[in-house]
């Protein structure tokens, strides 16, 4: 049996001197056995749960930000004060203490009981009911949202899926590799929906959008009218078209059963052929090496990644993959998968029991064009995330928006952005003007190297690197015109942060149609 894991630092209970939390600093110790993050903002003093309630991620290695703390691995963020999770992608409130000040001293001792701030209505009137088509991370976070806003209306979420709302990072990740279990899959419990008054439809097709009705159109002729509706469809895989593609051992990745899949049929195969060397395609290729199965990667770039993360992290991802037995065929494509065999455009032949495409994705924009909506390479959205149609929103992949950071519009496929995304939605549904200025931010881990990218740069003229890529130890700037459009970093999580608030600090003064 494993030992329980000790408490960490001193016993906040007994004391400790308040000489010894400078202001703007952190450290944890322990009340009751329990791990509580001390935090000194001035003359105030917060103690909350020292671990981030997503992954578990140690808060006192993160940041703090005016009132708040963020976790240094997938950038959530807290309020001191209350413990809310006032940004994804975690949702649950870290726990709170008491906190006392005597004879320059600072006790911890007792946890407050858990409490939400009172929401203050705006003057607009409150939807009687909403709609949010999509059931992943930014329909997910919309109604989470709606319901912590006290939104005493109904809510009516509609997904395609067969799953309710799953982490989908995990997907490709810790699930694929085994090292995760089912449980931590669906972001939250199938009761949380019929708690929380959410009316969840599942293996539900949405065919239309009335704009004059002001209302959906279900595939079994229901119509469903709203006061204010999210689409939130995502995007899907794109398919490839060559010979023997449709065959039952070739998958694409996307949902939860297709997770399922791949995993069931890897406990039988040898072999592995992985069709695009994108983040998930690697994550996949990562996994499936986990599980100790051959794995051949097949790219028409000279390079993994490079497109985004330029040629020295490129070659870092490729040497750390081949480093894990990984091997490469890039600047090559598949023409056809003949039985179990995959052929090249060069001719070669690879063996393979299992076939996974990744080779992107593209926005599901299908309902938002034919209701009449503008479309920008993508749903278009001003800076509060309503559509051409003020009382239709749309969050995620989907969503194209004017970034303050790059002064561009753009769209990008992050889960964290799509969460973020859907709690500004629903604040704005509800009435709210809150404009989405989040920098994006993605994570991508391979093996046990974290890579965390924050910022856009579709393109860049300019790339600065400082530490040691070859090292693991690195943070490479990305930049057009001398101005920093993203960072990503290798083992530098604070340093990532910090860039993150730069950005939020100093937007843009522009944005580009």
């Amino acid at each position: 049996m494993a030992e329980e894991a000790q408490p960490t630092g001193p016993d906040l209970s007994g004391g400790i001197l308040l000489s010894s939390l400078a202001d703007g600093d952190m450290l944890v110790g322990h009340v009751g056995g329990e791990d509580v993050l001390l935090a000194r903002r001035g003359d105030e003093i917060f103690a909350v749960g020292a671990h981030c309630t997503h992954y578990h991620g140690p808060l006192a290695e993160g940041l703090l930000v005016a009132g708040t703390v963020r976790c240094p691995w997938h950038h959530a963020r807290f309020d001191l004060s209350t413990g809310e999770a006032i940004g994804a992608p975690a949702f649950d409130a870290l726990s709170c203490w008491e906190v006392e000040q005597r004879d320059g001293k600072i006790f911890v001792r007792r946890k407050k009981e858990a409490s939400q701030k009172p929401r203050t209505r705006p003057g607009s009137p409150t939807p009687e009911s909403i709609v949010i088509v999509g059931g992943g991370a930014a329909g997910f976070a919309a109604a989470e949202m709606l319901r912590r806003q006290a939104y005493p209306g109904a809510i009516t979420m509609l997904s395609n899926d067969a799953a309710p709302p799953v982490d989908r990072p995990n997907l490709s990740k810790d699930y694929l590799a085994g090292t995760a279990s089912p449980d931590w899959v669906p972001l939250r419990p199938e009761s949380f929906y019929s708690e929380n008054a959410i009316d969840l439809r599942l293996n539900t097709t949405v065919e239309a959008i009335d704009l004059s009705g002001k209302a959906i159109a279900l595939g079994g002729g229901e119509r469903l009218r709203f006061d204010r509706l999210l689409l939130a469809t995502g995007a899907e895989p794109v398919k490839i078209s060559i010979p023997g593609s449709d065959q039952p051992h070739v998958y694409t990745l996307r949902t939860f059963a297709d997770s399922k899949a791949i995993i069931e049929r890897a406990k039988d195969s040898r072999r592995a052929v992985v069709l695009g060397a994108s983040f998930i395609g690697l994550e996949v290729a990562a996994s499936l090496r986990t599980r100790n199965l051959e794995v051949h990667v097949v790219a028409p770039e000279s390079r993994p990644m490079e497109r985004i993360l330029g040629p020295e992290l490129g070659d870092l991802v490729r040497s750390l993959h081949e480093g894990h037995g990984v091997i490469f065929h890039l600047g090559e494509t598949a023409s056809a998968i003949e039985g179990r065999r995959v052929r090249l455009k060069s001719g070669a032949l690879l063996d393979a029991d299992l076939v996974v495409v990744g080779i992107g994705v593209r926005p599901r924009t299908r309902l938002a064009e034919a209701a009449g909506l503008a479309i920008d390479r993508g749903v278009g959205v001003n800076e509060y995330l309503a559509t051409s149609v003020p009382q239709i929103f749309a969050a995620g992949d989907i969503a194209r928006w004017p970034d303050p950071h790059s002064g561009e519009k753009i769209r990008v496929e992050h889960w964290v952005v799509a969460e973020r995304q859907g709690q500004t939605a629903a604040i704005n549904m509800l009435g709210g003007r809150k404009k989405f200025s989040h920098p994006p931010f993605f994570w991508s881990m391979h093996y046990d190297l974290p890579i965390l990218y924050v910022g856009h740069a579709e393109k860049w003229d300019e790339l600065s690197i400082e530490g040691d890529v070859a090292g693991k130890d690195c943070a490479v700037r990305y930049k057009r015109q001398g101005r920093v459009l993203a960072v990503a970093t290798v083992n530098r999580d604070v340093e990532n942060l910090k860039a993150e608030v730069e950005m939020e600090r100093a937007p843009a003064h522009h944005t580009s149609p």
